[in-house]
């Protein structure tokens, strides 16, 4: 007789054991299994759709309250500190006000565990909930914001951090400190009907488990590892399509819709949407290369910025997009290379001459550069308009860093982005109808700064204006996430990286 059997026949409570036998499969995705907690009528289920990357879970369950629970669970374990972060919403209108879903950590699978979890109820209410020991009762604060269709929940010691939005707008936090549940965890998404004679559903998108970084590591001598991912800018659902532990950075996007083209370890390369696979691209002796490469309009060239020896720093360079030895633009440097204007004349980038930051044109043949800002503070990531009407940078001159546009001629500084938040290298969609930037905390990052492995939103702002910055993918980056243009030529797909110390085998893995 099985051990499960033998509980059952025993009229036992069904204990954390005795579930793992009955219930548990192998993980859908990224996780490691799935079970019922607690006394369920109806078993739960969780299905994963490999190309969508999206998660359909089941769930009954009196409820997840007082001392003890009932639920359908997905989960992995984990140790140290983590992140998950997942947008989702029911199927259908439901029986009960207060069904369930959202993330959960449990010292154990037990139904009377310690546990902490953030959760969306079906009446819109979203709450950070809390067992702090075994068997204790449940605690609550609750957010001020309802109706919440992305949840993030982070874990730092014994503090945890519970981050919601509706989608499309910036987070709003509530975090409690002291929640001891041990450093082994089981962390996972769940779903609860609060009816024990109801089943509900619901569908889970963008789901991600995040290791960040620890304190010694900045991005530039230690790193931690980077995956493209691709947004469906109408669904605001990204895919991870490439995982490498080392730190690759700024995808470009190639106007033929097959390759991104991403820097690495000095190099750059090529990668074969069609195939899933990276190549590297030639540029000759060119091979200190950084992440400020980009395409001209017509895709035949490519401008970079690799270091060279004797030259104080990056130098930009032009090359041909299938390869070769590249030809040098600048004398002198710091130059950081980001636009070609759309009649390939062109290119602007950020120089750094006298200690200063500025936006620089040259002609793309070669010859003189000219110093397009000259506001004290750092002038950075110019870019044309595909009218080459405007060229839209990011500038410190008001405090914090927001997006600016001028003429093609350096005129008409003015101002695009007014909130609390640093705002760095706008991309403008093939269409010319939308402006992309990555959004920095000001808590979190100086102004004139865009480091790596921090809380980052990617926001895109319709380019006649009118209208407040909406979010379309909350993730985990930084430096190298969208340093570059990275617009499909569609116009409807962005490329960017995001990071994280934990790797999954469900999406393609460096070699």
């Amino acid at each position: 007789m099985s051990k499960s059997l033998r509980c059952l026949v025993a009229g036992l409570m069904v204990t954390a054991a005795c579930q793992l036998s009955a219930y548990a499969q192998s993980g859908p995705g990224i996780f490691d299994g799935q079970t019922d907690v607690g006394r369920v009528k109806h078993a739960g289920s969780a299905v994963y759709n490999a190309a969508l990357q999206q998660y359909n879970i089941k769930g009954s369950g009196t409820n997840i309250w007082a001392n003890h629970d009932e639920f359908h669970f997905v989960w992995k374990k984990m140790k140290g500190d983590f992140l998950l972060r997942t947008n989702a919403a029911f199927i259908g209108k439901g029986v009960e006000q207060h069904r369930k879903w959202g993330w959960m950590v449990r010292t154990s699978l037990d139904t009377a565990s310690a546990h902490v979890n953030a959760v969306e109820h079906g009446d819109g209410l979203t709450s950070l909930q809390y067992r702090r020991t075994t068997g204790a009762t449940t605690e609550e604060i609750k957010s001020k914001i309802t109706g919440a269709d992305v949840i993030q929940l982070e874990r730092h010691g014994n503090t945890y951090t519970m981050s919601v939005a509706r989608k499309g707008n910036t987070f709003v936090s509530e975090e409690i400190k002291d929640v001891d549940l041990g450093d082994d965890v089981y962390v996972g998404l769940f779903v609860c009907s609060h009816n024990p004679d109801v089943t509900e559903e619901a569908v889970f998108n963008n789901v991600r488990v995040v290791v960040p970084a620890d304190k010694t590591m900045n991005g530039y001598q230690k790193y931690i590892g980077s995956a493209i991912e691709i947004l469906d800018v109408a669904t605001q659902n990204s895919r991870i399509i490439y995982q490498t532990p080392k730190s690759l950075q700024a995808p470009n996007w190639t106007n033929d819709n097959k390759s991104l083209i991403y820097n690495k370890e000095g190099l750059l390369y090529k990668y074969d949407l069609k195939t899933n696979t990276p190549a590297v691209l030639n540029t000759g002796a060119v091979n200190q290369n950084n992440n400020d490469h980009v395409l001209s309009f017509d895709g035949k060239m490519l401008a970079i910025s690799s270091s060279t020896t004797g030259s104080n720093g990056s130098i930009g360079w032009v090359v041909p997009v299938t390869g070769g030895e590249p030809r040098r633009m600048n004398e002198v440097g710091p130059s950081y290379m980001h636009g070609w204007s759309p009649d390939g004349k062109y290119l602007v980038f950020t120089g750094q001459r006298n200690n200063e930051f500025d936006i620089y044109r040259i002609p793309s043949k070669g010859g003189e550069e000219v110093r397009m800002t000259t506001a004290p503070g750092l002038d950075d990531g110019p870019e044309y308009t595909p009218d080459g009407k405007y060229i839209y940078f990011n500038s410190v001159r008001s405090g914090l860093m927001q997006i600016w546009r001028m003429k093609p001629d350096g005129s008409e500084q003015t101002q695009i982005t007014h909130d609390d938040f640093n705002n760095w290298f706008p991309h403008i969609s093939p269409d010319g109808k939308w402006i992309v930037f990555i959004t920095f905390l000001k808590d979190e990052v100086a102004a004139g700064d865009h480091p790596f492995y921090k809380h980052v939103y990617l926001r895109m702002l319709p380019i006649e204006g009118g209208s407040e910055p909406k979010v379309v993918a909350y993730l985990y980056g930084g430096q190298g996430t969208i340093n570059t243009p990275s617009w499909a030529p569609d116009s409807k797909h962005l490329a960017f990286v995001s990071n994280s110390q934990l790797l999954f085998p469900t999406f393609p893995i460096e070699k």
